[in-house]
């Protein structure tokens, strides 16, 4: 019993330390869910208590990230239940592609087009290019196999290739004048 106390004593240090170091990232994460800034807020302190309440069900310190990442993902959908919001993409996420997107529209078109991917779409998108999660770990996290995780990265980006191709060929053919 003392040796099960001290375990889970060790893991809500790691677990506050880790919390702290990588609150941003979980903030995003949030954010990207609830599409609100005082929500997210609120899910990232009710995700602190239940995983200092659960630390005891962290089974090994190298896989805290996908654990932690499950309770805000599951934290921010049991919040969006209440509510009934529609899930929306994270804007700030969207500010990192702004360094690689030339064009301030087609940044905008990409955003446009990742909120208009079906939920289970968008949060593998969400994580795997914002969040910097390899496809392993997004499949702990989601609870998914890994087939499926690769699967859904894979339609995603070919959903969001053909929506931002059809959006480009109707602004030609609409004669969109924004560049000129």
């Amino acid at each position: 019993m003392k040796k099960q106390s001290e375990d889970s004593t060790l893991n809500s240090r790691r677990i506050a330390d880790y919390v702290t170091e990588n609150r941003e990232s979980h903030y995003r994460l949030a954010y990207s869910y609830v599409k609100n800034p005082d929500d997210a807020l609120d899910v990232i302190q009710e995700s602190v208590c239940k995983a200092i309440h659960g630390a005891h069900t962290l089974k090994s310190p190298e896989f805290i990230k996908t654990w932690f990442y499950r309770i805000v993902i599951n934290t921010a959908l049991d919040l969006l239940r209440k509510q009934k919001k529609l899930v929306l993409a994270d804007d700030e996420a969207f500010e990192t592609l702004h360094a690689v997107v030339d064009d301030p529209m087609e940044d905008y078109d990409l955003h446009q087009a990742l909120e208009r991917l079906p939920g289970h779409y968008r949060t593998v998108v969400v994580l795997r290019y914002f969040e910097d999660l390899p496809l392993n770990d997004i499949a702990e996290v989601t609870g998914l196999p890994l087939s499926t995780v690769k699967t859904r990265l894979y339609k995603s980006l070919k959903m969001l290739r053909l929506e931002l191709e059809s959006e480009l060929d109707s602004d030609k053919k609409g004669g969109n004048t924004y560049g000129s």
